[in-house]
């Protein structure tokens, strides 16, 4: 399984439109090579250089594994949405404090759907994940604020 993006190359830099100091739309993924079993995605966005440890900047389950491409500023049809560490529901995009943060977008291929609500957190998130697992994958991207 591959993710990458349009808009930028893996360790690449974000462009500032996808972060806070632009219009904090997530960008464009795509994806490729799904394992045949999967029944759904999920996408973990998050940065682990964070000063207080990994910021959760995302999280997006019950993704249709023939899905091609998440659009710029788009949720696919029936994907659900989970809690971020910017206590809101839906994708936040860079902001690191200070210096270069790299941005982890983790795309995991699963043999179940999840049966979980919008605003779930990640350890809710990653407890139902544990032992569907059928393919990973990852996308870096880095960003400094000027």
């Amino acid at each position: 399984m591959k993710i990458f993006s349009s808009a930028f190359q893996n360790n690449g830099n974000i462009p500032e439109k996808y972060t806070c100091d632009g219009e904090n739309v997530n960008p464009p993924l795509s994806i490729n090579d799904v394992p045949i079993n999967t029944k759904s995605l999920v996408l973990i966005m998050d940065d682990p250089d964070a000063p207080r440890g990994t910021w959760l900047h995302w999280t997006l389950w019950n993704i249709d594994p023939g899905i091609k491409e998440i659009s710029e500023n788009s949720v696919p049809l029936g994907a659900i949405e989970g809690m971020t560490d910017s206590s809101r529901v839906g994708y936040s995009g860079p902001r690191p404090p200070s210096g270069t943060h790299r941005y982890f977008f983790k795309m995991y291929a699963l043999d179940i759907l999840l049966n979980l609500p919008k605003g779930s957190m990640l350890e809710e998130l990653h407890k139902a994940m544990a032992s569907h697992i059928v393919g990973t994958s990852e996308l870096i991207g880095l960003y400094t604020r000027k």
